[in-house]
């Protein structure tokens, strides 16, 4: 059979994807943004010339035929990343195209003009519109530098040096993991142009040698803030700016932009998501044959799982022990999404000893500490608010609730009644926020197709995951079923929002959804659906990607296993569908 031959095939594919330490860590686009940044800050370090002509070989290959870039190479163009690119380019050819591009979406190319549509593109979040008019200004795109730095708002950097426990209440201007850039992008935009009022000038001076302590101090040991490459570019180009190009810090942000560029010239968004690909591989494995990985893989796995485990506070966002990120590299930082993912991960690999129970009870604990009032799950920090990547998220909100069901049997009160409490929160959050037409829009994955770039297949099949078996929660389920089933194609697929092409990773995920539903109105759909999902799969042997994930306010990437590992899951479930009430 077909459908058999294609689950097989996918299940293969992904097996043969990892890497010799036996996990996964696929392989993220390049990104022209990454790239433009790296080389503004190389340019400003008057350094690395070799580098700065072979990324700027790579942009001039990959500019789109309209002039513009987007943040992947098969992204539409975009206002942040043409600027950025056009910062980072000579005059010539390829930046003049650029301009001619900008002064079409922005109406000019003048600094007001442009700093306007930046402003507006990002509202009142400030964590991407101020770097980019940094970047813009030290790459020289906005006139004479004490009239560029004018356009620059002035980030209160100086708010960096007071306690931790104050952020939630001081309403920063950039989400919570852009602190590196608050105090970077603040000092560079206070020595160049300081502040009329003497009070502000004089406490920024004092306070310098306190932020950049701090700023010292949470540098992560590989140099890369987060392992991403646009934020430490943001960081080291800002320093060189304010004249502190000297310092470790922009030394170490340097190198490790010098270690993560790619043959071709490229550097990707971030260096990898190896905790989060191998839990999710785990995860849609388990959908499936429990056998599929033997027992010497599976408690390989759970070792290296637990390896990851955060035992210590954070000290950059100061998060509690007991969580997970996506990433085992140096620049990680801990977060509900992998958390919740490496605790479904530890319990599909199916053994129970006492490290993994303990580890498990301390991430369920973490996610229980994390909610917010509202019932929701955030990010990375409870409490911080009011900006969109430290509000509360469906989908952030649903993978708690799978973690949090999937562990319930193994705790003891007071976990056990804490758990219970957080789910009922949790579930009403999602019912409150899900949309009058039944579907739920996530936090950390978008679709540039469609309406708002909103990727509501994705928030909506994640959502029914976590409902599928709660009581109180069925009115609200079976609206997103029949939402998913209405967003469907004509050719049997799925993309972010109805009538948006069809995709590998969103086709996957809506299957994957309405196979655990017991309902044989919903054959139809199914077969519709996994007989396009085979032939896009060439039968589970070729998986072309789509850039779906938002990362660091409006940033798109795509990865090249979620394409494989959304299929096996939904091949997986189909093959365990419940048969029909």
């Amino acid at each position: 059979m077909t459908l058999d031959r294609a689950a097989r095939n996918t299940v293969a594919y992904l097996l043969a994807r990892r890497t010799p330490e036996g996990v996964w860590e696929g392989r993220l686009s390049s990104s022209p943004l990454s790239t433009a940044t790296a080389l503004i800050a190389f340019a400003a370090n008057g350094s690395d010339e070799i580098l700065i002509a072979r990324g700027r070989e790579w942009l001039s290959k990959t500019q789109n035929a309209d002039g513009g870039w987007g943040d992947t190479i098969l992204s539409i163009s975009n206002i942040s990343t043409t600027a950025l690119c056009w910062a980072a380019l000579p005059d010539g050819d390829c930046a003049s195209r650029a301009q001619d591009w900008l002064r079409k979406a922005a109406g000019s190319t003048t600094p007001e003009a442009l700093s306007a549509a930046l402003r507006q593109r990002y509202g009142k979040d400030r964590t991407f519109s101020v770097p980019i008019l940094t970047a813009l200004t030290i790459g020289g795109r906005l006139g004479k530098p004490d009239d560029a730095w004018r356009q620059v708002p002035q980030l209160p950097f100086e708010l960096a040096a007071c306690p931790h426990q104050w952020f939630q209440w001081l309403r920063l201007p950039v989400v919570s993991y852009a602190l590196p850039a608050l105090i970077a992008i603040g000092l560079a935009r206070h020595r160049s142009r300081p502040s009329r009022n003497p009070l502000a000038h004089a406490l920024r001076n004092a306070l310098t040698a306190r932020v950049l302590r701090i700023l010292f101090a949470i540098q992560p040991s590989s140099g890369g803030f987060l392992e991403a490459t646009p934020l430490t570019s943001f960081v080291a180009m800002s320093l060189i700016a304010a004249g502190l190009g000297s310092l470790d810090v922009a030394s170490r942000c340097l190198d490790f932009l010098r270690r993560s560029v790619r043959d071709d010239g490229s550097w990707p968004i971030d260096t990898n998501l190896s905790t989060w690909l191998t839990t999710l591989s785990i995860n849609a494995l388990a959908d499936g044959d429990p056998d599929v990985l033997s027992i010497d893989d599976r408690e390989h796995l759970a070792d290296w799982i637990l390896a990851q485990q955060f035992t210590r506070e954070h000290p950059y966002t100061h998060a509690a022990p007991g969580a997970w990120s996506w990433t085992n590299l140096p620049g990680a930082v801990p977060d509900a999404d992998d958390t919740a993912g490496a605790l479904l991960a530890l319990k599909n690999l199916g053994l129970r000893d006492g490290r993994i129970l303990e580890a498990a009870r301390r991430g369920t604990r973490w996610l229980l500490d994390l909610q917010n009032r509202d019932g929701g799950i955030p990010t990375f920090c409870r409490g911080w608010g009011y900006l969109p990547f430290d509000r509360s998220g469906p989908d952030l909100t649903a993978h708690a609730i799978r973690a949090w069901t999937a562990w319930l049997p193994d705790l003891e009160n007071p976990d056990h009644d804490r758990v219970h409490a957080a789910i009922r929160s949790a579930v009403n959050y999602l019912q409150r926020v899900q949309h009058a037409d039944g579907s739920w829009t996530p936090l950390w994955f978008g679709s540039q197709h469609a309406p708002l770039d909103q990727n509501r297949t994705f928030g909506t099949a994640r959502s029914l995951l976590a409902l599928r078996d709660i009581e109180a929660a069925r009115a609200a389920h079976s609206a997103g079923v029949r939402w998913l089933v209405d967003a469907q194609n004509p050719d049997g697929g799925w993309g972010g929002a109805k009538s948006v092409d069809s995709s590998v990773e969103e086709t996957s995920l809506a299957l994957a959804a309405l196979s655990e539903v017991p309902d044989a109105a919903l054959d139809a759909p199914l077969k519709s659906g996994f007989e396009w999902l085979t032939a896009r799969t060439a039968c589970g042997t070729a998986f072309p990607s789509t850039p779906i994930g938002f990362y660091f306010a409006s940033l798109w990437y795509f990865e090249e296993l979620y394409p494989v590992l959304f299929a096996a899951s939904a091949f997986e479930r189909y093959s365990r569908r419940p048969p029909a009430i």
